[in-house]
């Protein structure tokens, strides 16, 4: 049987990095979970003011963060926000309906109060 922690691998992208010792997503055979994504613009630690840049944002780390997990939109089951109102979740509809246009085939999702600015989390899962 092959040791769990031997399997992991940390999954990190150039444009987000965390100040604590943390991967951007970490995977685990056909698993991939994200730590928390902050709408943050790339490279940089700048959170712009309005919801719609920090959700694109959001939406641009979790498409670099599958490639370098090799995944895809496709294999996203679960998607976890965080924003500052519950108006917010029509923000998060539109690249929502843009990458899952198929309303049999799109990822679970959840919306919380309770965070300043735009931040989100993921799962996916990608056969092998």
């Amino acid at each position: 049987m092959t040791d769990p922690e031997s399997a992991r691998r940390s999954i990190d992208i150039e444009t987000f990095r965390h100040v604590n010792p943390i991967p951007s997503a970490s995977r685990i055979g056909p698993m991939i979970a994200s730590s928390v994504i902050v709408g943050r613009n790339p490279g940089s630690r700048d959170v712009p003011d309005d919801i719609a840049s920090q959700v694109a944002n959001l939406f641009h780390y979790m498409g670099e963060m599958l490639d370098a997990a090799g995944a895809g939109w496709e294999h996203v089951i679960k998607l976890d926000f965080w924003v500052p109102s519950l108006d917010d979740r029509e923000t998060i509809n539109v690249p929502y309906l843009e990458r899952f246009p198929d309303p049999a085939s799109r990822p679970a999702r959840h919306t919380s109060v309770g965070s300043p600015t735009a931040q989100c989390t993921f799962w996916a899962y990608v056969p092998e």
